[in-house]
Order: structure tokens, then C-alpha cells, then sequence
């Protein structure tokens, strides 16, 4: 079949394009970043980088033309999908620097399924809160229990078997933004907090190990948990070193003193944040944080203005999983929050992240790219 100049046009007008460019300047950003923070460990993170971004950039366009109602509909594929990926860390996973048993590791390629499943994850959920609205009482004790029965299986599985508490808080943070916004009545979120007040105690004391109950602890209580400074708060204290050096316009790529150090073990990962705001001070921060939101907010945007409540509970989901990540990793080079190990979307180095995230926005693209009956549509088009 031959491509039509016309049909490239046609779809150039009808996918997101602002989406996908507001995903490649941070990506780009990202990478300059990422090449500053890892300029005495060789190239190869570059190169991985670049790479994940090529194939980022394909599965953007690929999943803007695949409509996700049709994966939505193979739900059970997805259901075993979501549970094999998890089940494959306890078989071949690999540890990383926290002890956390998050990767697969084939060839010398570190893969995090977790990322994958985030994506998946939101499509079941959308899914069945779509069914809920349609064919059930969306608030019903039954529904709400399945909703719950879904995380829960999902949080404990993958806590146990990775035990990546940042990860699974992704997890319940999705789940809370799309229940939410399908209209889940306002008493079964307040019933929630209780049960969960109840329940964190327990978890704390049976459940959580020490280090994770060190990590979570150790921004409030600095001087019982890490009174020397050289223990689990030394790279959050470097991170906020960097900032402060960075004050408003940064000391330059390749010049900062912490991104060059071995102060900050994950300066291309979890710090990359901290080393953004050192070289390119305030202004770089800001940068980050506009281009991130401004993401959140076209996710937002298009879920408002499309046809289906399935469409709409897809982007809500996409855009709280992008927040929570953002709130933490600023939250964690500041010191208001724990470290718990997530990646800055589209910044951070991480293969397995930059080309889901792509991805996930090439969902979102998609779900604009379908064309609307006239009755649904309202608004601006952007």
C-alpha cells in the first residue's frame, strides 16, 4: 500500500503532536542531564539512553494508531500479563543497590517490569471501572471490593516478591486518582483512610523491614536515624547541597561539584532532579517541573475532551502515575519526602522507563486520534 502525503498529514493533524514534542523536549533535556551526570563513567549510559529514546519515540506512534479498547478487550491476557511479570522477579530477578528485587537482567539489558505493569494496570483498571459505571452500581460494596481485591492482590504480590515500596505506591496512587474520577462516592474514601489507619501499623511493625522503616523515617528524624550523616542520609543531604550550590542559573553543565563527585550514587537515576538543579540552578528546576506538568495537564485535557468514560479513566491514570513520580523525586531531592527509588519521568536514566512512558503516552495519543461523533464534540481543540 502506498503512503499518501495526505495520510501523514491526516494523521500529523489528528495525533497529538504537541503531547509528543512536550515528551521530547524533556527526554532531550533529560539526556543533556544524563550526560553530565555520568561524564566519568564511561558512555555507554548515553548510549542506552538514546536508544530507549528511538524506541520510545516508534512505540509513541505505533500505540497512537493501535486503539487500546482493542487490548482493553483481551482483559484476561492482560490479567495474566500483569501477574507473569511480577512472578518472573522471583524467578530471575535481579537485586538493585537497595536490595529491592526489581530487575530483569538479560545480556547485560536491565529491564523493570513494573513499568510495564503500571501501563497495564491502568488499562484493567479503566477497564473495569468502565464495566462498573455501564453495567453495575459503580459504588456498591461488591464493586468496590473487586476494585480494592485488584490492588491489593497487586500491591502485596509485588511487594513480597521485589519488595519496591515506590513502585507499589504508584500503584495505589493510580488507583485512587481513576476511582475518583469515575465518581466513586466520597464515604468509601473516608471508610478507606480509617481501614488504612488501622492498617499501616501493622504493616509497620510485621510487614515493613528496617531499612524500609529507616528510609521512611530518616527525613523527619535525621539525628536518631543517621546522627553521623554518613549512613542512609548522605545522599539526600548531597542532593540538597546540589540544589543550593545550583541557586538561580547553576554552575554550568559538566561543572557542577556533586554531579562530578561520587557523592550521589544515583545522580542519573533517582538524583537526577538534584543534578538538574546544581548545573542549571532554579531555572533548570523550573523547566523540569513546567514541562512535566504540562504533560500531566494535556493528559488531563484530552481524557476530558474525549469520547468514552474508558478513554477518560486511561489519561487520569496516566497523569496521576506521571505526578506521584514527580512529586517524589522532588520531594526526595529536597528532603520532604522518603527515598524510595522512583525515577523522574522522561529525565531519569532508565531505558525500561523512557520507552513505557512513551508509550503510555502513545495511549493517550491514540485515545485523541479516534475520531469523535459530532455530539461529543466540545471544547477547544488544542
Amino acid at each position: 500500500m502506498k503512503l499518501k502525503l495526505s495520510d501523514v498529514r491526516s494523521f500529523l493533524k489528528r495525533a497529538d503532536m504537541l503531547l509528543f514534542f512536550l515528551c521530547l523536549a524533556a527526554s532531550v533535556m533529560g539526556l543533556v542531564a544524563i550526560s553530565s551526570a555520568t561524564r566519568s563513567m564511561g558512555a555507554s549510559y548515553i548510549y542506552v539512553q538514546t536508544f530507549a529514546l528511538i524506541i520510545g519515540i516508534v512505540l509513541y506512534f505505533l500505540f497512537t494508531l493501535i486503539d487500546v479498547d482493542i487490548f482493553a478487550d483481551q482483559w484476561p491476557l492482560l490479567l495474566v500479563a500483569e501477574v507473569v511479570l511480577i512472578l518472573l522477579l522471583a524467578v530471575v530477578g535481579s537485586e538493585d543497590d537497595t536490595g529491592n528485587r526489581a530487575w530483569l537482567r538479560f545480556f547485560g539489558i536491565g529491564i523493570q517490569p513494573a513499568e510495564v505493569v503500571k501501563v497495564i494496570y491502568i488499562v484493567l483498571t479503566a477497564k473495569h471501572l468502565t464495566y462498573l459505571k455501564e453495567y453495575r452500581s459503580l459504588s456498591s460494596p461488591l464493586s468496590v471490593f473487586q476494585l480494592v481485591a485488584h490492588l491489593g492482590f497487586l500491591f502485596a504480590l509485588y511487594m513480597v516478591i521485589s519488595g519496591d515500596l515506590g513502585n507499589a505506591l504508584v500503584f495505589f496512587f493510580i488507583f485512587l486518582v481513576m476511582v475518583f474520577a469515575a465518581g466513586v462516592k466520597l464515604y468509601w474514601f473516608l471508610f478507606g483512610a480509617a481501614a488504612l489507619a488501622l492498617a499501616v501499623p501493622l504493616a509497620w511493625n510485621f510487614v515493613f523491614s528496617n531499612n524500609q522503616k529507616e528510609r521512611i523515617l530518616a527525613p523527619y528524624l535525621p539525628d536518631a536515624i543517621d546522627p553521623t550523616g554518613y549512613g542512609i542520609n548522605w545522599e539526600p543531604t548531597r542532593a540538597k547541597l546540589a540544589l543550593s550550590s545550583g541557586r538561580m542559573w547553576g554552575t554550568g553543565l559538566y561543572q557542577g561539584t556533586q554531579t562530578a563527585g561520587n557523592g550521589l550514587r544515583s545522580k542519573h537515576a533517582d538524583y537526577i532532579f538534584a543534578c538538574i538543579g546544581e548545573e542549571m540552578g532554579m531555572v533548570g528546576c523550573i523547566v523540569v517541573i513546567l514541562l512535566l506538568m504540562a504533560i500531566i495537564i494535556r493528559c488531563v485535557h484530552v481524557g476530558l475532551h474525549c469520547q468514552s468514560t474508558f478513554g477518560m479513566l486511561v489519561c487520569m491514570g496516566m497523569a496521576g502515575m506521571i505526578f506521584f513520580q514527580l512529586a517524589n523525586s522532588v520531594g526526595m531531592c529536597t528532603g520532604l519526602t522518603p527515598v524510595i527509588g522512583l525515577t523522574l519521568p522522561f529525565f531519569s536514566y532508565g531505558g525500561s522507563s523512557l520507552f513505557t512512558m512513551f508509550a503510555a503516552m502513545g495511549i493517550v495519543s491514540g485515545i485523541r486520534y479516534r475520531p469523535k461523533p459530532s455530539q461529543f464534540r466540545y471544547g477547544s481543540e488544542l
